[in-house]
Formats: structure tokens, sequence, C-alpha cells
């Protein structure tokens, strides 16, 4: 590593011992202050590389002038750190991280099967198990973002508004009839059947995952021949055990059923691809 910075390289205060201890590998990094609070935390396959490029980024200035030095945990591979990463932003606070933040509340459209055809509604994590209920689409901060979707659903597949029940019903159909990005299904032009396959085929790509399991399962990683396993239940990640160690990291653990918008986004690919290792909870196969 070069003690001697380049015009590439910001002019930073940050313990040199903490930059050479940084290794190649995969794990969650932590910039740290004079403060109590750490300033930011991020993940990557290789964490010199990735907190060097933090070192020479102009719009960071800010961020690594206040750095005294930055810690770093290890992984045995990627889904580990991004599991740890979440969970850090989480329960840390880091001052510059804007994302990753809790959501309490969570929103999705569910389809209903009525005796007039179908009908989306809007729910919320109070009143259905994400993870655990089907016919579940996209996941949204707040009924607000939910309905904000519906309506652009509606216009680029030429859905009814009042069908959808985003308006009132009328005689002269909905304000998208008039606009002519509804097909008349509301007045009678289009079958309802037709309208509610394009209402299905919009809304396919989003559908949540029921969790595909009749409860927890451990999923491994591996990096010569250290092994961590993560334990996880309806998309919620409750904890690792690190064969480094021998423990379990029991105070990372959730409430079972509390779902988590960012585990689910870095579980469900892996997880329903079948690209990671999987065992029951307990059985310690690798």
């Amino acid at each position: 590593m070069r003690n001697t910075p380049t015009d590439n390289d910001i002019v930073h205060k940050i313990d040199p011992e903490s930059l050479l201890a940084l290794p190649r590998t995969s794990g969650v990094y932590i910039f740290k202050g004079e403060g109590k609070l750490p300033l930011y935390i991020g993940k990557s396959v290789d964490i010199r590389a990735r907190v060097m490029s933090h070192l020479r980024a102009p719009d960071e200035a800010r961020m690594i002038a206040q750095t005294r030095r930055i810690d770093f945990i290890e992984t045995a591979g990627e889904i580990g750190a991004l599991l740890l990463e979440s969970r850090l932003i989480k329960t840390l606070h880091p001052l510059f991280n804007q994302r990753l933040r809790r959501s309490r509340t969570l929103c999705s459209i569910r389809l209903n099967q009525t005796p007039q055809g179908t009908v989306p509604e809007i729910v919320d994590s109070r009143s259905v198990q994400l993870g655990a209920t089907p016919a579940l689409y996209g996941l949204f901060s707040s009924f607000h973002a939910a309905r904000v979707k519906l309506k652009s659903l509606a216009q680029q597949h030429m859905l009814c508004l009042s069908v959808l029940g985003l308006e009132k019903a009328s005689k002269r159909g909905c304000f998208g009839l008039q606009i002519k990005t509804c097909l008349g299904v509301c007045v009678g032009r289009e079958g309802r059947e037709t309208h509610d396959h394009r209402l299905f085929s919009a809304l396919i790509d989003s559908q949540v995952e029921v969790w595909p399991f009749s409860g927890p399962i451990e999923l491994i990683e591996e990096a010569d021949g250290w092994i961590q396993r993560h334990t996880v239940n309806n998309w919620c990640y409750l904890g690792t055990y690190c064969s480094k160690s021998g423990k379990t990291n029991q105070e990372t653990l959730q409430t079972p059923y509390e779902f988590d918008l960012d585990s689910y986004k870095i579980l469900v690919k892996p997880i329903m691809l079948k690209t990671v290792k999987i065992s029951p909870a307990g059985s310690n196969q690798v």
C-alpha cells in the first residue's frame, strides 16, 4: 500500500495501521470517527479494494475527513457480508448510510377473486404475514407507494382505474378511458377476463415468494476451510454460526416471523435459484 498520497487521493487523518490491516476478502468494513456512532458501514468481496475506492471518491470527501480508523469483519462469503451489513446498519445507525433503514410496516398488493373478477387490494404487514401469504405482489414502504405503482401499471398496461379501485366507478367509464389508456372494461368494451389476465401479467414479475420450507434453514458458505452457517426463517436472518469461533452470534436473533425487506432481497434469488448450499437448521450438514 502507498504511504504517500497521489493526485487522486483525498487527504485524510485515518490511522495508517487500520488501513494496512484491511484484507482482500469478503466482509464488512466500518468507517469510524471520533464519536460513538460509526460514520459508514459497507460490504465487499474485496474489503481493501472497496475501501481504497472510497478514499479516491471526491463526493465522499466530507466523510473521509471525519474518519479516524477503519475496522472490518471478515465473512466466508458474499451472502454473509450482505446480511451482516444490513443488520449492522439497522442496529448501529451510521451517519452516512441512507439505505437499509428498517421499514416498520411494509405494504403489498393482494389479488382477491370476486364474482365480478380479480380485484387488487393494498394490504400491510400488520394484516398479512409477508413471506407466508400467497398472491402478494410487490413490497412497498407505504400505502401511497403501492397505490402509485398500481397507477403506473394501469397506464403502462391499459388497465381500468375504476376496476383497480383507484377511482369511483362511473357510467361514463374511468378517466383512463377518456384519455385512451383504458380499453373499456368499465363500459363493457373489453371482457373482464381479458383485463384481469393483463393485470396478472403486469404483476407477476413482482410476486412475493412464499417461504419454501417448513421451518428454519441454514445457508452454508465456505472459504479455505472456514465455514459459516447463516440461519434463516421466513426470509428473516436469525444469526450465524462461525467455525472459527465455534459460536453463534445469538445477539443478532430476531423474532422468527419479523419479515425484513432487505434480508428478503438478499436471500430470495440464491434460495429460489438454488445457488447456495442449504441444510435444515441444526443438522450440521455441509
